[in-house]
């Protein structure tokens, strides 16, 4: 047979509330013979470990090379491009506003628009249908003229060197690109030949004469090779070998850029010659460092 026991325990209460935070430390409590010291908990906040991962990874990021100065730039590139796409606001609408500070007509046409994307949208596309062809283009380039400079320059075995205002585009490789090729398949045509220059002193008013004859004659003269042009950050450079074309060549090929430096993309400056501009590393081809090249 067994007896029902009652165990009484208010002589042995325990008081086991205590509060538990990772950002609050315990303190120690006096001593009483009725309650029972249990182990003070410690949390560590976990932000000092990634405060410090934080800066070792500045300290391993920062450095005095370009490779370092160029990771830095591509890491906060990348952080902005994070930042934008998680912030659901497409970025040409805050082109658009940014703009309207500085253009009337422009705040005009998006009227009450603003912060309305799709409202914004619809706007310049009604904007744009009512001017049709009147719709004109704004001037892309620079207002200020390029300068020229010569460092040792070898016709047949030099670089010629462009300082952009900024990091190209893809587009603005392409456009580049496109003028490099266009000028180097004309010289390798002949077409820097100052041997036969017979229009460029006679006058157009009395109908001139061309005898094809003697420009048939003329010891012809090439272009003999190219490079790709390549870019790093806001410098491109492309190496060239003139062959037998005449400095003509080098005329030709700037009041190309002129044009383009003021119409669609504006460059600082053209170096003809020179082994290393700005901060250039050779060898250097991962596109995640800023390089950039077309394909001649």
């Amino acid at each position: 047979m067994y007896k029902n026991h009652q165990l009484s325990l208010s002589s042995c209460t325990y008081n086991l509330n205590f509060a538990f935070s990772p950002f609050l430390v315990s303190q120690r409590q006096p001593f009483s013979p009725h309650k029972r010291h249990l182990p003070s908990l410690v949390a560590v906040s976990a932000n000092s470990d990634n405060h410090a991962g934080e800066n070792d990874g500045g300290k391993k990021g920062s450095g005095t090379t370009a490779r370092g100065r160029r990771l830095l730039k591509v890491r906060e590139e990348k952080r902005k491009r994070e930042y934008d796409r998680l912030h659901d606001y497409p970025s040409w609408a805050k082109v658009l506003e940014s703009a309207c500070k500085d253009d009337e007509e422009l705040r005009a046409v998006l009227g009450d628009s603003i912060g309305n994307p799709e409202l914004m949208r619809k706007k310049v596309e009604e904007r744009v249908r009512k001017k049709g062809k009147d719709f004109q283009k704004q001037k892309t380039g620079s207002v200020l003229s390029f300068k020229v400079n010569f460092r040792d320059f070898n016709p047949v075995d030099s670089f010629i060197w462009f300082e952009l205002y900024g990091s190209p585009s893809d587009r603005d490789v392409d456009l580049i690109g496109s003028v490099i090729q266009a000028w180097y398949v004309m010289g390798r045509l002949g077409a820097f030949n100052t041997s036969n220059l017979q229009l460029a002193n006679s006058s157009m008013e009395y109908d001139p004469l061309y005898d094809a004859e003697k420009g048939f004659k003329v010891m012809p003269s090439s272009f003999h090779d190219i490079s790709d042009v390549e870019f790093q950050d806001n410098w491109g450079r492309v190496w060239v070998d003139l062959g037998t074309s005449d400095i003509f060549a080098i005329d030709v090929l700037l009041n190309c850029l002129t044009v383009m430096s003021s119409e669609y993309l504006g460059i600082q400056q053209v170096v003809f010659g020179g082994k290393r501009m700005g901060d250039w590393e050779e060898g250097m081809t991962n596109p995640d460092f800023g390089y950039k090249y077309f394909k001649i």
